[in-house]
């Protein structure tokens, strides 16, 4: 069968090339591969940056934001033929540590996890994978191609958990929220605080095109003024920030509500560096109770959550997020970013 594998390390060696059929290591449900998500994780390793192929080869199937459909299954696994299933990425260490034995695996204290498509094992971009039934999520019908993007949203799906769980320090009733940046961890981001009757801001660089569109579409707010006139105006008590944007990240330390949780999901470039205020940010964060935290990955339950959100979204809407299809054996096109690109899958 054909898969998209890379020699991790090595840039220019991403293809699509013929690979034996996925053996019965990887789980007992078999998968005919329907779509597959691209995302900068996806980038970086085809640039060589990182990435980690099985033991004793030196290829990796690449591909993580997975959806296929279910060729066979064990009985009593509680699958069928034809579902749609998503699958989780990560798997616990084997040592494991106190948070892989509890199931908290995205929590992994001794990063000796492996990831399907990133670190150790392989993706799902190829024409049949298999996956545990322990780490398959069901994806609702009505989703169609789109369900590939439970895995984006089981990331925001914890990070809001992650906000949650630290706002029930004390009371912990919001009405704000502002996103920073309208890529597509922004905007399900947006959509996640939509869904939670919240009153939604999102910030980003673009005045005009697709990506305000869409947040006014959700019901929410969109801005392209400066980050620390935005925080000045709104004072709001939650902050995900989802760019990365070193400056962006400085700007939104100062001037949440007090209390407020800001959550950074977006990752920043090392080597880069902007000048600070530490002392004054100490001294916001310590008078005002404010909390910051940071949030990647996500385990079965975040999942499940993104799964349902997906299922209760406005699917025209999520159709939208979607701005490039490329047919499978053109999958090395998808990997190359395009302006006005907000989600580009490929089509297994």
């Amino acid at each position: 069968m054909q898969a998209l594998t890379i020699r991790p390390g090595r840039p220019g060696s991403l293809a699509v090339t013929d690979v034996p059929e996925p053996g019965p290591e990887l789980g007992a449900i078999l998968v005919e591969g329907v779509a597959l998500g691209v995302c900068g994780t996806d980038r970086e390793i085809a640039a060589g940056e990182h990435g980690e192929a099985p033991g004793g080869r030196d290829r990796l199937v690449l591909g993580h934001e997975s959806l296929g459909r279910v060729l066979e299954a064990p009985e009593g696994s509680g699958w069928t033929a034809g579902d749609l299933v998503a699958g989780v990425v990560r798997r616990p260490d084997p040592v494991p540590c106190g948070a892989c034995a509890r199931g908290r695996f995205d929590m992994c204290r001794n990063g000796r996890f492996t990831e399907r498509g990133i670190q150790g094992v392989d993706g799902f971009g190829s024409e049949r994978w298999r996956i545990e039934p322990d780490y398959a999520v069901p994806v609702d019908a009505s989703l169609g191609s789109l369900g590939f993007l439970v895995e984006p949203t089981s990331v925001v799906a914890k990070a809001w958990e992650q906000v949650e769980l630290v706002g029930q320090r004390s009371w912990f009733d919001p009405d704000s929220v502002l996103v920073t940046g309208a890529g597509p961890i922004g905007l399900l981001a947006a959509l996640l605080g939509v869904q939670r009757g919240l009153d939604v801001h999102v910030l980003d660089q673009v005045s005009d095109g697709p990506k305000p569109e869409l947040v006014r579409a959700l019901g929410a707010t969109y801005h392209a003024e400066p980050v620390d006139e935005v925080m000045a105006t709104l004072r709001p008590e939650v902050v995900l920030e989802a760019t990365g944007a070193s400056s962006v990240v400085v700007d939104v330390l100062s001037g949440t509500a007090r209390y407020g949780v800001v959550c950074l999901l977006g990752v920043s470039p090392a080597g880069r560096s902007v000048r600070i205020d530490a002392g004054g940010v100490n001294r916001e964060f310590v008078l005002e109770n404010d909390a910051l935290i940071g949030s990647v990955n996500a385990n079965q339950e975040h999942f499940r959550a993104a799964a349902t959100a997906l299922a209760g979204a406005d699917h025209d809407w999520l159709g939208r997020l979607v701005t490039r299809r490329v047919p499978f054996d053109r999958a090395a096109e998808a990997l190359e970013p395009r302006s006005g690109d907000i989600k580009t899958v490929i089509e297994l």
